[in-house]
């Protein structure tokens, strides 16, 4: 039986302690092996998964928007960056600009984004896990395994495979 979204969120949540502990071990991996594992692992689960299905990351949590995504954003709405700013994001406790609140302003009722070709670059790459240097970004890649249930499909195969 192949779980649901649901169910792999609720499989990480109850594993979380162990899962970043062994996630935090993945780091003495050889950096290039890692990769190929999480590549592998990325393109498995999102064979056959629709993430407009789902839309968690866009319903609870905030991208950040780097001053390039603000200004490309601006500019296709046709407001100026420092209204664009005041209307949507706030600066975050690392004095990034995030959103100022969840969901995602630019998310349609059926899990589309209004501003799809324009989106921030955090949008475009995430859940990230089939970026280089993964060993770089295994703390967000525990984060994420809360909220995607692809990325919690690829560490609980990891569990499974990897870490012993």
């Amino acid at each position: 039986m192949i779980p649901s979204d649901l169910d792999l969120l609720r499989q990480v949540v109850l594993q979380k302690k162990e899962l970043k502990k062994q996630l935090t071990g993945l780091k003495k991996n050889n950096n290039r092996q890692l990769d190929d594992k999480f590549h592998s692992g990325h393109q498995k689960a999102f064979r056959n998964r629709d993430c407009l299905s789902c839309a968690n990351c866009c319903k609870t949590t905030s991208p950040i928007f780097r001053d390039v995504d603000i200004k490309r954003i601006s500019k296709s709405l046709g407001i100026k960056s420092v209204n664009f700013v005041s209307k949507y994001l706030k600066i975050d406790e690392d004095n990034d600009y995030v959103l100022k609140s969840s969901p995602c302003a630019f998310l349609s009722e059926d899990n589309t984004c209004s501003i799809y070709e324009d989106r921030p670059l955090a949008c475009r790459e995430y859940p990230h896990t089939d970026r280089k240097n993964m060993y770089q970004i295994l703390d967000l890649t525990s984060e994420n395994m809360l909220i995607c249930p692809a990325v919690a499909e690829i560490v609980l195969n990891f569990e499974k495979k990897v870490v012993k």
